[in-house]
């Protein structure tokens, strides 16, 4: 048996993450998902042993593993926004564009473009099916970013902001105050305060026990 854990920040899970039920039950059969069979099996085989750079790969393997039970979960989903949402071929090539280039200069235009659509389809499209139209769905997640690097880099908020499309620290500041209720640099305070100094963001070969 392989276990392995992930701490989250649940204040701001991605909503694919909150449709995810309690417990997943990927069947194990012959031909279906062999990624995630090759995962689990380059998984088990950095733990036999002790081998240079196990403590970069078991991480990274780990990062793998949890995207490739995603997408069967996904396969094999008979309900949910979200997998509904990313088998849309428009509404999936704007949420790519926005996730590749999130500091990119973004309008619903350039979005319908990359999907080959209209304005008018993708909006209609893309809000139907994600729950909020594609620019605001696009500020949430820079937001969301910008948080994460606020609570698990030392990057300055100049840095942060241009890594996330914001022209200055002044805008982004003020846009993450709108949608956290705190200033950036009160929650980064308060995301230091709650890890600690033995807080580790990724998973470690200690996070990873195999019975």
């Amino acid at each position: 048996m392989l276990c392995g854990k992930y701490r989250l920040d649940c204040s701001r899970m991605h909503p694919l993450m909150t449709e995810l039920p309690e417990v997943v039950h990927i069947p194990n059969r012959v031909g279906s998902h062999p990624e995630l069979r090759a995962a689990i099996d380059l998984l088990a085989g950095e733990l036999d042993e002790v081998r240079p750079g196990s403590c970069v790969a078991l991480p990274n393997l780990l990062d793998l593993l949890l995207i490739y039970m995603i997408r069967a979960w996904m396969a094999e989903a008979t309900g949910g926004a979200w997998p509904t949402a990313l088998d849309d071929p428009v509404t999936a090539a704007a949420l790519r564009a926005m996730h590749t280039k999130p500091a990119a200069p973004w309008s619903v235009e350039s979005l319908a473009a990359e999907a080959g659509v209209s304005r008018a389809t993708l909006a209609r499209r893309f809000t139907a099916l994600v729950g909020r139209p594609p620019m605001a769905y696009l500020t949430w997640w820079r937001l969301v970013l910008a948080a994460t690097m606020l609570r698990d880099t030392k990057e300055t908020l100049a840095t942060i902001a241009g890594r996330v499309g914001y022209g200055s620290p002044y805008a982004l500041s003020h846009a993450f105050e709108r949608e956290f209720g705190i200033t950036p640099g009160r929650y980064r305070a308060q995301a230091a305060e709650r890890s600690g100094p033995t807080a580790n963001p990724r998973p470690t070969s200690q996070d990873l026990v195999r019975q």
